[in-house]
């Protein structure tokens, strides 16, 4: 959880009555408040099973209160099914419960179960053995979480002659959910020498069981990261030397996307392009206080850029298996079914020209200029194509065979030119003006998204930011100011189309206003110079 991520981490604690759910809550709150950060807890009392089951919500804003620069965050006050962080219970049905109604999902939730059984009623009404089976339940713990521990929270608290309220806060500790040190944990129990006894067996039995189901994934999963699209890309062994622990998850994800967008020498590229800013990050913080985020965003933005959609990723992406059958899934198409599908292309000028060599392209989008300003629509080919017949697939197929000619294109050396200005001045900002300015940078990357009009206004947005904010003289500006002025109107671009907040915030802080009229990107006002294939970083 960081800057990128405003969304509240999200933890479901599910108690029964006399098991000290309140206070669990209550020590979270004041655990945040020892480590500096904003939560907010709700609670449920429930009598679906035995007229005491009590739910307690809590939301934990993953970035510290210093950080937010005066903002507050906005928190829910109930759970939404699916979209919990980490769902903590001290009886074993009680879990299958709250899993059954949806609030546990297999690919986010962390689940931390006690295996002790309280019988509900229906279970003894039954006149022979109604017990519900222990591995039934169990089976559907794992298959609804992403990560578990279950084990008997009862025992552990009867050891240490406390309630089960402090094996609960130990387990939430050692799970690493949530932002805080153990030391706060531990400052909010206070002084109770078996509360204190109670979260460490908690906390070291769960570390543990983690520790060891890390072991046992990197044992049977193959070397690599597996990608969304189901590809394993396996991070250079210098890269995973090279870049901290903590850069290796968003490192990997961006490598492998690459790596499927064009090539290895693409994916080296962009960890060639990250290596710079590691260098500039590891000058002003050589111990990594801040978890290396600056290298971070760069890395998930760049990954996100370097990716960018054209007509070639288009073709490629609809015409791929993996798509077929998300399609037949779709419709709830049987073996023997027959499904058409039409693809629906409209192609003009903009993205044949993207592969058309700068000088080229440049005229022919000069031609489409005097045709739009002489009262004609821009121009465009209508296509509809069934990929479901062989013709049409073949021209799909065919159409995703020129990525190779990307490189080579006008659109390419236009891209590549714009990532290199923001590139250079995150590394600039970092080095001549501390963390935090180098971090507001490199989060502007945020600002490229979308596609079209969308895709170029961000850009339009980032360049001005850099040209005015990053690198343009400001009467009395300091790093922190830069810093901050950046944050705001980062935040005032992606809150508003219009530009108007942007326009607003910009002024505010002594730079112009964006132009009425949006005029050519500054390299784009001649054929920029003809690309190497992306092997070279630019001047640093």
């Amino acid at each position: 959880m960081n800057d990128t991520t405003t969304t509240p981490i999200t933890v479901l604690i599910c108690a029964l009555g006399g098991e000290g759910g309140g206070v669990l809550t209550e020590w979270l709150i004041e655990v945040a408040r020892l480590a500096g950060y904003a939560a907010q807890s709700t609670s449920i009392p429930g009598v679906a099973q035995r007229t005491g089951a009590t739910t307690y919500y809590l939301e934990v804003f993953p970035i510290a209160l210093h950080a937010l620069q005066g903002r507050r965050p906005v928190f829910s006050l109930s759970p939404v099914p699916g979209m919990l962080d980490l769902l903590v219970s001290s009886e074993l049905l009680e879990t299958v419960r709250q899993i059954g109604n949806g609030m546990s999902d297999a690919n986010r939730t962390h689940v931390i179960s006690s295996s002790a059984r309280t019988l509900t009623t229906a279970e003894r009404m039954v006149p022979g053995d109604g017990r519900a089976q222990a591995a039934q339940l169990m089976e559907a713990v794992r298959e609804f979480s992403r990560e578990h521990q279950v084990f008997d929270m009862g025992a552990m608290a009867r050891d240490a002659g406390t309630i089960v309220s402090a094996v609960m806060l130990g387990a939430i500790a050692g799970s690493g959910a949530l932002p805080f040190a153990r030391a706060h944990y531990e400052q909010a129990i206070g002084q109770a020498r078996a509360n204190l006894a109670a979260f460490g067996q908690a906390f070291a039995s769960v570390e543990a069981a983690r520790a060891r189901t890390a072991q046992v994934r990197e044992l049977l999963q193959p070397p690599g990261v597996k990608a969304g699209n189901g590809i394993h890309a396996s991070l250079p062994g210098a890269a995973r030397r090279l870049f901290p622990a903590q850069v290796h998850p968003v490192l990997s994800l961006g490598y492998a996307r690459l790596l499927d967008y064009q090539d290895a020498a693409y994916a080296d590229h962009y960890i060639k392009r990250l290596q710079h800013v590691l260098i500039a990050e590891s000058a002003v913080d050589p111990a990594g206080t801040q978890d290396w985020a600056i290298t971070r965003e760069a890395a998930r933005w760049l990954a996100l850029w370097m990716a960018f959609d054209d007509i070639v990723r288009v073709a490629d992406l609809k015409s791929r298996a993996s798509r077929s059958r998300r399609v037949r899934a779709e419709v709830k198409a049987g073996d023997g079914d027959i499904v058409k599908v039409w693809e629906h292309f409209k192609p003009g000028v903009p993205e044949f020209a993207a592969l058309l060599p700068a000088a080229l392209a440049w005229r022919v989008k000069a031609w489409d200029a005097r045709r739009h300003a002489a009262g004609k629509p821009p121009w465009a080919m209508a296509l509809k194509v069934g990929s479901h017949t062989v013709l049409g697939m073949l021209s799909l197929r065919l159409l995703a065979t020129l990525r190779g000619q990307r490189r080579r294109g006008s659109r390419f050396a236009e891209e590549e030119a714009m990532m290199e200005r923001w590139l250079n001045a995150i590394i600039a900002g970092t080095r001549d003006g501390g963390w935090e300015l180098g971090h507001e940078l490199a989060l502007c990357g945020r600002l490229v998204k979308g596609y079209g009009a969308t895709l170029e206004r961000g850009k339009r947005n980032l360049l001005h930011v850099i040209e005015h904010l990053a690198i343009a003289e400001l009467p009395e500006a300091t790093p922190a100011s830069r810093a901050a002025a950046i944050a705001e109107v980062r935040r005032a671009a992606l809150a508003d189309d219009s530009g108007r907040s942007l326009d607003a915030a910009l002024q505010r802080h002594g730079a112009p206003a964006r132009p009425v009229q949006a005029q050519p990107i500054r390299w784009m006002r001649r054929p920029p110079a003809a690309s190497g294939g992306g092997a070279s970083t630019g001047s640093r």
